[in-house]
């Protein structure tokens, strides 16, 4: 959870892809079970996703380096390989459904950067106050 806060307080392209498991495998199950702030840091992935995929497509000045953020998520809370595919999944959901959906910069994209900044930093505060060390 620190490492979270950590990379949000810190001042863009995809997470490296897998390819898409078959229908028949299923992914491998994690030694243990997740935290219990699992859906919190799977939604702030996607935000890092969409973040910088936006972030880009608006030329944000000064830009935000969501993918290093992303990668100290991944270092800080992907303890498994399997957690760490399913973090990665959710940041390159998030970038990729944002890709399908802007071509261009619009008054909606920047209002989506500024809704998707409050909503990480309110997921980082909470999963920090609540789960954080005591």
């Amino acid at each position: 959870a620190l490492g979270l806060a950590l990379c949000l307080a810190l001042p863009k392209a995809a997470i490296a892809a897998k390819p898409a498991p078959s229908a028949k495998a299923a992914p491998a199950p994690e030694a243990e079970p997740p935290p219990p702030y699992d859906p919190e840091i799977l939604r702030l992935a996607e935000i890092l996703g969409a973040l910088t995929y936006l972030d880009a497509l608006c030329a944000s000045n000064p830009p935000g380096d969501w993918r290093a953020k992303m990668q100290a998520l991944l270092e800080a809370e992907a303890k498994t390989a399997a957690r760490k595919e399913r973090l990665a999944g959710s940041y390159n959901r998030g970038f990729h459904d944002y890709e399908r959906s802007y071509h261009l910069c619009t008054p909606n994209a920047q209002a989506i950067i500024g809704r998707f900044l409050a909503e990480g930093a309110g997921i980082a505060h909470e999963v920090v106050n609540r789960y954080g060390a005591s």
